[in-house]
């Protein structure tokens, strides 16, 4: 009987650009090197969509609301964003990608995973395909990326954070039960601030916490998710990389530390909640027709409410509105509301093509 190969341990880099729509304003206006800019709007509800490694040194981060970045850094400089130059941008990074493998999976203009396992240039090491990549991209672009190489998905997010800014850092599997283990589950890619407390909560707070829990309980307490955080506390995560995945909506959704019962409470949660999703299409170029607001209650019985226009939402305010209006039908509560969630689908692209202007970003938070 002819004997099986073993299945090859998978090669998988993720490439995340350094402070990317900050990095190229810099780039493009010397005047701007070496100082602290945000992209974003200024005004009073702006919103910071990225900042530049000298404001993070003032505690400056993206999504913050610009009068808090401005006072944490006074002498910040704001910089209205130019998605139609990040995308081009963006582009070049991934026409770079192609030249070494057809398994590319974007998850936004500035990262996205590569599987080289099997790769277009016959090498045979991805760390030294991570250190070609990026040296392409500096020599093609002018910026700056840092990688994390691993054998699966998660892994190789996390070792992407590890040497910021540009460098890169390798997760083997002899080394990667025990990374996870020594890991504040607050650090873990797909552990939210409120799943983190909610873990506390039960005595995890790090990846070998987290192992203890049989799956039983991981279901039990988080949902669908828990069998994805039993396999990735044992190092273990076996989604592959999918290229241009299709996208027929855009989604975020929260569980609070505290059930809430206020409506005007959860109004402000619900536009923090639809801020990220637009942001994320923003920067995408897309829109969508319909909004969806999910009500979960602390029972754990669930309610959904959508509404769809003939053409697609103009910008946050329009999202936030329809939104606000649809939790509002389901108010007073019949219980308090335990998690919300905001989706966009019957997705388009934009009028141009390109993601909003500035306007976009100033942010009724």
């Amino acid at each position: 009987m002819k004997e099986m190969s073993p299945t090859p341990i998978r090669k998988i880099v993720h490439v995340d650009m350094d402070a990317f729509y900050a990095s190229v304003e810099q780039r493009d206006n010397p005047d701007l090197r070496g100082k602290p800019i945000a992209v974003g709007g200024s005004a009073a509800r702006g919103v910071v969509a990225a900042a530049s490694y000298e404001a993070r040194a003032y505690g400056v981060y993206s999504a913050m609301p610009s009068v808090t970045a401005k006072r944490k850094c006074p002498d910040l400089i704001f910089v209205p964003p130019r998605f139609d130059v990040y995308k081009a941008v963006s582009q070049q990074i991934r026409e770079i990608f192609a030249e070494y493998t057809p398994l590319i999976e974007p998850l936004s203009l500035d990262e996205a995973y590569l599987d080289v396992t099997e790769n277009l240039k016959g090498m045979e090491i991805a760390t030294e395909i991570a250190l070609e990549i990026r040296a392409r991209i500096k020599a093609v672009t002018g910026l700056n990326a840092s990688a994390g190489i691993s054998y699966n998905k998660f892994l190789a997010k996390m070792a992407s954070d590890l040497n910021k800014p540009n460098g890169q850092a390798v997760i083997t599997p002899k080394n990667g039960p025990a990374f996870v283990e020594a890991l504040p589950v607050k650090k873990f890619h797909g552990v939210g601030p409120a799943t983190a407390e909610r873990m506390r909560k039960y005595g995890i707070e790090t990846g070998l916490d987290l192992k203890s829990k049989s799956l039983a309980f991981l279901q039990e307490h988080f949902g669908k998710s828990g069998p994805y955080f039993y396999g990735i506390a044992r190092g273990v995560d076996e989604r592959q990389v999918k290229p241009d995945r299709i996208r027929k909506s855009v989604g975020a959704e929260d569980t609070f530390v505290e059930d809430i019962a206020d409506l005007d409470l959860a109004i402000a949660e619900l536009k923090l909640l639809a801020e990220k999703v637009w942001r994320y299409c923003e920067g995408q170029g897309i829109s969508g027709k319909t909004v969806t607001v999910k009500i979960k209650y602390s029972d754990f019985t669930q309610a959904t409410r959508s509404r769809t226009g003939s053409v697609a939402f103009a910008g946050i305010r329009d999202v936030l509105a329809a939104a606000s209006d649809l939790l509002a039908t389901v108010y007073p509560f019949k219980r308090p509301v335990r998690l919300l969630g905001v989706t966009l689908s019957t997705l388009t692209a934009s009028k141009t093509g390109d993601p909003q202007p500035q306007s976009q970003l100033d942010l009724g938070l």
